[in-house]
């Protein structure tokens, strides 16, 4: 009777050593020996990661944004704009580093803001909110405009 003796992959055993060791095998061109597999799952989760990234930061936009339009809670503006910059900085950090993601911020934008405005009409019921995005969608007005001067 053969047993079969389930051996963990380095990729699921330590991932670090797996990244480390995949690191030198590919510095060293040694190809035959690389686990292309994980490595392609890994760039793909990669790419994943930074779109995910990019699709909070602008719900979190947005979400702020029209708190500080519509929501007349003087007390609460400044923690809201405090938020509406940190977010705009993560955006604009996250696009020089990924330009690409531009075309991204244009094809996901109705998705979030359909999630944002359910979400924030459901926090505060009491308010009127715009059912569409009153404004241009550009990623120069989304990251500089003070929509309430």
């Amino acid at each position: 009777m053969t047993q079969t003796i389930e051996r963990k992959s380095l990729y699921e055993s330590d991932y670090l050593l797996w990244t480390q060791d995949t690191i030198a095998k590919l510095r060293a061109k040694d190809f035959d020996h690389v686990d292309f597999d994980s490595l392609i799952e890994e760039i793909e989760d990669l790419g994943r990661s930074y779109r995910d990234e990019l699709e909070s930061h602008l719900d979190v936009l947005l979400s702020h944004i029209l708190k500080r339009l519509y929501v007349p809670l003087v007390n609460d503006y400044n923690g809201w704009e405090r938020t509406i910059r940190e977010q705009r900085k993560q955006i604009r950090r996250r696009l020089e580093k990924s330009p690409s993601l531009k075309n991204y911020l244009s094809e996901i934008f109705d998705k979030i803001w359909q999630d944002v405005i359910k979400e924030i009409r459901e926090d505060y019921p009491q308010y009127d909110f715009l059912d569409l995005w009153q404004f241009e969608r550009d990623i120069d007005t989304l990251l500089n405009n003070n929509f309430w001067s």
